[in-house]
């Protein structure tokens, strides 16, 4: 029996939503999923870019494309590779630079939604 699960902010909800998707369509499509989850594995590993860059950059690809999913997923793998909220930020800065107002809004609100929500989980 399935354990209810019961999130105690948005973000972490989100964060929820979206792997019990992954999961579902990693059961339907097991070949694709495993093809998937293999090449971003590979793309995310620690090379001549940290793993903590890469997941700045993806940060800003996400910011750009609109992704709220992806933006909240990737700020959570810059808090967990050890980025501070200054670099998260300067990396939004960055992003607003190429994508304006589209991407500083999801920066003033998303962003800083997601850092807050996932610090206070670590307390």
């Amino acid at each position: 029996m399935e354990q209810e699960f019961f999130a105690r902010n948005p973000i972490e909800e989100a964060l929820h939503d979206y792997k019990q998707g992954l999961g579902t369509f990693t059961q339907k499509m097991p070949d694709i999923a495993s093809h998937y989850n293999a090449f971003t594995e590979a793309c995310f590993k620690e090379g001549a870019l940290s793993q903590k860059d890469k997941q700045l950059i993806a940060l800003g690809i996400s910011l750009y494309s609109q992704d709220e999913y992806c933006i909240i997923y990737h700020v959570k793998g810059c808090l967990d590779q050890g980025a501070s909220e200054q670099e998260i930020l300067e990396a939004v800065g960055v992003t607003a630079a190429f994508g304006g107002g589209a991407a500083m809004s999801q920066a003033v609100t998303l962003v800083q939604d997601a850092m807050d929500d996932l610090n206070q989980l670590k307390q």
